[in-house]
């Protein structure tokens, strides 16, 4: 099998996770295949001597920039890093030579990936010119502003444009890393190399860094019971009365409970688990809006679209077109 080489690009203060994350998948690869998978990954920097991480490791570059530069180069990935500021602002920070050498490489490099904030080094270094790209959510302001020739959609973990892929915070490198993977060899590997990781197969991309259960904490128990019997019946009624009963209470005081632990009346929070459950149904297969739609407690392929306009301002269609794996 031909030899896939992956070049982790490797400087200062430079995330540790965004730099181990995705070589520990490829090295799972090869435990689930028969016969090599011809992934070779190296960690490339501008010279030879180790590298003090943010986290405060340091890690030994296995290559310089310079030696890689006449290889034909499979996958360069692309880590960032940022700095806080006085008020705890955080900013993307983009090495100018590790940017040119990004810039370099990149020709000779069947595809180009960053994970979080290294999307501000991909955009400096003219990667993202014209095209769709995601970043670290407290970043993308910043890439926004410094970049208007990238449209910058902070939502997904992962966004594919091309030849050219962007992933979002930090843990996401595991799902971009996956979905290489799954670009190269399929998603029954992908699979097996998730179950290794102990992780879900692969968040779909169009997947939002707020989720849910992320967007809304409750402190009380009782509330993170309901919540987790509104997940498991969102193809049921699931009226106010009839959640309220389930925790004894009159339906002024569930509104009021969940207003207040949750920060949205228990409508639109079902309303937004029902959306969330309908947009991983779209990105992962084939089923009609109907289907879609009686699945997920809409009842109707009509308030299916007045939800998904109301909350992502798109159709069930557009959303599905946009972000369904392929």
């Amino acid at each position: 099998m031909v030899e896939r080489l992956i070049v982790v690009a490797l400087f200062d203060r430079v995330d540790l996770l965004d730099v181990t994350g995705p070589p520990e998948v490829f090295s799972l690869v090869q435990r689930e295949m028969d016969e090599s998978s011809g992934y070779r990954v190296v960690l490339a920097a501008p010279s030879l001597e180790p590298v003090t991480t943010s986290a405060g490791v340091r890690v030994l570059p296995d290559v310089t920039f310079a030696s890689v530069a006449d290889r034909r180069i499979d996958t360069l990935i692309v880590p960032g890093a940022v700095t806080i500021g006085p008020g705890r602002e955080v900013r993307a920070e983009a090495d100018p030579v590790v940017v040119d050498w990004v810039r370099r490489l990149a020709p000779s490099t069947r595809r180009v990936a960053s994970v979080c904030v290294g999307a501000h080094v991909l955009a400096d270094a003219g990667l993202l010119a014209g095209k769709r790209a995601t970043t670290h959510w407290t970043t993308s302001a910043q890439l926004a502003k410094e970049h208007p020739d990238v449209v910058v959609d902070a939502d997904p973990i992962f966004i594919r444009d091309g030849d050219v892929w962007t992933g979002a915070g930090l843990t996401a490198c595991l799902d971009l890393s996956l979905a290489l993977v799954a670009d190269d060899f399929g998603q029954e590997l992908a699979l097996r190399v998730a179950r290794q990781l102990v992780m879900y197969l692969k968040r779909p991309s169009g997947q939002s860094q707020f989720s849910v259960p992320l967007q809304h904490v409750s402190s009380s128990r009782r509330v993170d019971e309901l919540r987790h019997y509104i997940t498991t019946h969102l193809s049921d009624p699931l009226t106010v009365a009839h959640l309220a009963e389930r925790l004894h209470l009159s339906d002024r005081q569930l509104t009021r409970i969940f207003t207040a632990e949750l920060g949205a009346t228990p409508a639109a929070y079902i309303e937004s688990a029902r959306v969330e459950a309908a947009r991983n149904q779209l990105e992962a297969g084939d089923d009609t809006l109907e289907r879609v739609a009686r699945a997920n407690g809409f009842g109707t392929v009509d308030t299916l679209h007045r939800a998904f306009r109301r909350r992502l301002n798109t159709t069930p269609a557009e959303y599905r077109n946009r972000f369904r794996t392929r």
